[in-house]
């Protein structure tokens, strides 16, 4: 890995962060609070929240496996994958590899940024090598983005390419988690105190069933971790936010029971979809969801929206032309949608 001075920005290398009044104090005794402005009605959402939230990411710490100063915490997993680009990228001279297809936020940001966006289209089996993405790589390469289990295949990247890639790149290899628990794969987070060019994202928004209240996670060695605190925005998680989470990870055996359930739905699903005359092929899966092939998947996507049943079309996806991406519901959400497609 190069130095990590040399991979992130010259502007945000220089760069004095904004210190909150949250900053400044942080300790505990306190009683009087008088230096953030704030209305000393309406507690107690009159007080901004930690902006660090440190205690939430020691409940984390304990449920996820990582040291608390290896976690970030943002706004979805969407903010720390522009935090890479606005951290490590200079607008309109470095570039990024990304396998194809794949989530698409990686692009989004990517154009937000300014940023040249270079694509390694998956093979047959939806899987690439690390060759692949490295060939793809020159001097101005500063990430690798690799999804896994990916969106919207379904399917796990080959560990020993992904273990490839980040010992073989000089910049940053970001594997983004998000489906993991659905996974039999062991999480890379666990590895980030091993390779420092390693950032693992993750979130609140499918196993734990959290997606409303914005949760993304980034683990990362601490001073990748300390560069993402430095340009983020103040109180990026609001106090609803961390509070709610930490409740959730109050109940880690309650999660484990929904994904087991999802997971049985999730066969069943598939050996269902076997028999429908509409479906063609059904790919292999490692989430809670999976990719099926139709003969015309636009027809069959609106006739079960004309239904109120609504799945992903993803047809006009690289690799996934008549391709509905189906996720697991409950039971009965599952069976309205066997039903319809066994009248369709």
């Amino acid at each position: 890995m190069r130095p990590l001075s040399e991979l992130v920005r010259p502007n945000i290398l220089a760069l004095k962060p904004y210190s909150s009044a949250r900053d400044e104090f942080s300790g505990t005794g306190a009683n009087v609070f008088l230096d953030a402005n704030e209305n000393p009605y309406n507690s107690p959402f009159n007080r901004y929240p930690d902006p660090l939230q440190r205690d939430l990411k020691m409940s984390l710490s304990r449920v996820k496996g990582v040291k608390a100063e290896n976690i970030f915490l943002g706004n979805g997993s969407d903010e720390p994958i522009d935090l890479a680009y606005r951290c490590f990228t200079r607008p309109g001279v470095d570039n990024v590899v990304a396998i194809d297809p794949t989530y698409g936020m990686y692009k989004v940001c990517a154009d937000i940024n300014d940023v040249e966006y270079r694509r390694v289209t998956l093979d047959e089996n939806f899987q690439t090598t690390a060759e692949k993405l490295l060939a793809q790589c020159d001097k101005n390469t500063k990430l690798i983005w690799i999804c896994s289990p990916n969106n919207p295949t379904g399917n796990d990247i080959n560990r020993g390419e992904i273990v490839k890639t980040i010992q073989g790149f000089g910049g940053l290899v970001i594997v983004d988690e998000a489906y993991s628990d659905f996974s039999q794969e062991r999480p890379l987070r666990f590895d980030v105190d091993k390779y420092p060019n390693l950032i693992v994202l993750n979130t609140m928004s499918k196993a734990w069933g959290c997606a409303a209240i914005r949760l993304g996670m980034a683990f990362a060695q601490k001073d990748i971790v300390d560069i993402f605190n430095k340009v983020k925005y103040p109180y990026n998680v609001n106090m609803l936010t961390q509070k709610q989470a930490s409740e959730a990870l109050k109940e880690p055996y309650e999660v484990d029971k929904w994904v087991k359930i999802i997971l049985l739905e999730r066969d069943r699903m598939i050996d269902a979809f076997g028999f429908l005359p509409c479906c063609k092929k059904i790919y292999l899966t490692n989430a809670n969801f999976f990719l099926a092939k139709f003969d015309n998947a636009q027809a069959v996507y609106d006739y079960l929206k004309a239904k109120g049943i609504i799945v992903r079309n993803r047809t006009r996806v690289t690799l996934c032309e008549d391709c509905l991406r189906i996720t697991i519901g409950s039971k009965s959400e599952n069976n309205e949608l066997l039903s319809a497609l066994r009248q369709y």
